[in-house]
């Protein structure tokens, strides 16, 4: 079969979802049983099954069978969902009812023509000496405070990540990286051609001695890490072990990309001010402010500044005028920084609610986050579950998304909470504690 013809029948499936014939947790026939009834090759059925998984329109768990996450409004109402409103506790933006309002009263007069001429030039990595400077002050933490001339800008966070990894590791080479990682940095490794190396954790982060292993296994060119309320599992790695990993990385003459990008709930100063030769600190706008409103921010050490630079600019990585104009007023007038102290206070008050509703289950949560990790009752399994809930109006991230090595995720899920309004919280999590309780088969049927 063709690829156009194995795409065409994905698109087929994939209209049979939009079109509502099949629903938000219908279990797919076996790979075999699809084969034979569409009269194809089983390796063509994977082929099909593999495309409905990369567009996120099934999921599926070895040995338990491939079910629709499409569309979860056509799902089946439960007395305690919002009824056709989707819960979103997948992607994780914080958004404040007020901040919109905030936000437009900072960029009045960016609209003006004068202003506008300004804001519509073309960029540079580098930005211009006024953004640096409002940057590096915005960016400054406690013990630590970035020079003005350091600063590299991208687009947005994922571009940070992507334009650093193409700088420290070549094509073929290999990332270290929590076992439990950020997923967008699976696929940016997959285009570049990095081997991304899972690093084994335990309650404080990323082990010292795994790094020595991966190191001594097969050479790692550098590691990617969230020290600070890592994603997904909130933890905030302390002190100790954040002076233990830099004696290792030291020691092994490793460069650190260091993600902050959940830094602005918490106090705790980046790695780099441990060891400022040793790490590249990025960051960006999208949480603190909004995803329409993105601004990277890339602090390597000066050793490493040309080479990133070098990288954002052949990776089409360049942040627009428009971009640097509403970024510097929104961090000059204090906008961000009234955005993060009431985002703090918005999370804060989330994890309560989800500690409170979620209570007598297992979940692993930093009072300071947005997300939280749920580890899952024995009769369920994340993908399924994830499922279920679908069949609630409730969008979840299966542990799956997180893992780095394929066949290695635990049983849990990880919950979104800055997403949805405080009541459609609420109800989603009530909603995730009734189907806990329940049984998986009590969802196989679609009636």
């Amino acid at each position: 079969m063709s690829k156009f013809e194995y795409l065409r029948l994905a698109d087929a499936i994939a209209a049979e979802i939009a079109g509502g014939a099949l629903k938000a947790g219908d279990r797919l026939p076996p790979q075999r049983s699809f084969a034979y009834e569409r009269k194809i090759a089983v390796s063509t059925a994977s082929r099909v099954y593999t495309e409905l998984l990369r567009r996120g329109l099934v999921v599926g768990e070895v040995g338990r069978g491939t079910f629709i996450s499409g569309d979860a409004r056509r799902g089946i109402a439960a007395s305690v969902e919002a009824h056709g409103s989707r819960i979103d506790m997948e992607f994780n933006y914080p958004l404040l009812p007020q901040q919109a309002a905030m936000i437009a009263k900072s960029l009045e007069g960016l609209e003006r023509a004068e202003a506008l001429e300004a804001a519509l030039r073309p960029a540079t990595s580098t930005g211009t000496q006024a953004v640096r400077q409002v940057s590096a002050a915005f960016l400054a933490r406690k013990d630590w405070s970035p020079s003005a001339e350091q600063i590299v800008f991208t687009a947005n966070g994922r571009q940070c990540i992507a334009a650093a990894l193409a700088a420290l590791v070549p094509p073929g080479g290999r990332c270290g990286v929590e076992a439990l990682t950020y997923p967008f940095i699976k696929g940016i490794a997959v285009r570049l051609g990095v081997t991304l190396v899972p690093l084994a954790m335990d309650a404080h982060g990323v082990r010292p001695d795994a790094v020595q292993k991966a190191h001594r296994e097969a050479h790692l060119s550098a590691l990617y890490l969230q020290p600070t309320i890592q994603n997904p599992l909130g933890i905030t790695m302390p002190a100790a072990r954040r002076a233990d990993l830099l004696r290792v990385v030291e020691k092994l003459d490793l460069t650190i990309i260091e993600d902050t990008v959940y830094g602005f709930l918490d106090d705790e100063a980046p790695l780099a001010v441990l060891s400022p030769d040793r790490c590249i600190v990025l960051d960006s706008l999208s949480k603190k402010v909004a995803p329409g409103l993105a601004l990277g921010f890339i602090v390597p050490p000066p050793r490493l500044r040309e080479i990133i630079m070098a990288s954002v600019r052949s990776g089409g990585w360049t942040a627009s005028g428009y971009a640097f104009a509403a970024g510097q007023r929104l961090m000059s007038d204090g906008t961000v920084s009234e955005l993060t102290r009431l985002k703090r206070i918005d999370a804060a008050r989330r994890q309560q609610m989800a500690a409170k509703l979620l209570t007598g289950f297992e979940i692993q949560a930093n009072p300071k986050a947005y997300h939280l990790w749920l580890t899952l009752p024995a009769h369920w399994r994340s993908q399924t579950f994830v499922a279920a809930a679908a069949r609630r109006d409730i969008a979840l991230t299966p542990s799956t998304t997180f893992a780095v090595a394929p066949g290695h995720a635990p049983n849990a899920v990880r919950l979104a909470l800055g997403a949805p309004t405080l009541e459609q919280l609420e109800t989603g999590l009530r909603a995730l504690s009734g189907i806990l309780i329940a049984k998986e088969e009590d969802f196989d049927a679609t009636e």
